[in-house]
């Protein structure tokens, strides 16, 4: 494994950042996750893309163009030789002191992490699985908008707790007025009388690429899509459910809180998605 941090390549054991830097310190910072396929970087662009916006929203000056950024990211890629993987593209506001003031910070930190992923099991895109709602609530998009993919994710991570104590694979996060936001690490999508729903970003969901990937695939097949308003009631009373992202892709949910969702297994709307999303993955790379 060679780690890019700021123009060099260090081994797994000697790629190190200060323990000054801002982003350990105080979370401060921001990432993505990308998948490589077959050894092609997957949308390249529109995961640098949604980097800078983040990087802008905070006041984050990354220290090259989007394009150098690219390039870099393919240096990396190259770099490790992966024909299946992730990359984990991290920008730290950098080395500060003390203080929480992010001006103490003169440069930021660039570290591209290129690295194997562990894929989940076969059974469970055939069979599905269940999850549960959190109580952690989702951050109010007043207090701090979650489309910025910043380097804090304790408010996941505690979601992401309940869920493992719960004996389940994921939770979905409510906003404080009980709408449906994401689960800890993906999108969630629900089907009803043939029509894809997805929560709007305004309550507390992060703008996939994945998530838009699909909703794209599900026009392409004339499947009616819209970002709208939910609840739990609409979770326990879809037609199916699945939760959408980098590492799941797209995986179906059948049971919520121990509701089971329709007949118990997946739907066939998300069967047909799953499959335009596995052609799409390889008329991608061809």
């Amino acid at each position: 494994m060679k780690i890019y941090i700021n123009g060099e390549y260090f081994d797994r054991e000697n790629a190190k950042v200060s323990v000054f830097d801002h982003g350990l310190l105080y979370g401060d910072g921001i990432f993505e996750g990308i998948r490589i396929y077959n050894g092609t970087i997957f949308k390249l662009k529109e995961h640098v893309k949604r980097l800078y916006a983040s990087a802008k929203t905070i006041f984050l000056d990354i220290p090259m163009t989007e394009t150098k950024m690219e390039k870099t990211l393919i240096e990396a890629f190259k770099e490790n030789n992966k024909k299946e993987g992730y990359i984990r593209l991290v920008v730290t506001r950098g080395d500060g002191d003390l203080g929480i003031d992010p001006a103490k910070c003169k440069k930021a930190n660039v570290i591209i992490i290129v690295d194997d992923i562990s894929l989940y099991p076969k059974e469970y895109y055939e069979n599905g699985i269940a999850v549960i709602t959190a109580s952690t609530q989702r951050i109010s998009p007043a207090s701090f908008d979650v489309r910025v993919k910043s380097l804090n994710y304790l408010n996941n991570i505690l979601a992401k707790i309940e869920a493992r104590q719960a004996g389940v694979l994921e939770a979905i996060m409510l906003t404080s007025q009980g709408y449906v936001a994401e689960c800890t690490a993906d999108n969630i999508f629900i089907v009803k009388n043939n029509y894809l729903y997805s929560p709007c970003s305004y309550h507390g969901a992060l703008e996939g690429i994945t998530l838009n990937t699909i909703i794209e695939l599900a026009q392409n097949v004339k499947i009616k899509t819209e970002f709208a308003t939910l609840t739990k009631y609409d979770l326990y009373n879809a037609d199916e459910c699945f939760f959408s992202g980098t590492g799941a892709e797209l995986m179906p949910v059948v049971k919520i809180d121990g509701r089971i969702i329709a007949n118990g297994k997946p739907g066939p709307v998300t069967k047909k998605l799953l499959n335009e999303f596995n052609s799409y993955i390889n008329s991608y790379l061809n």
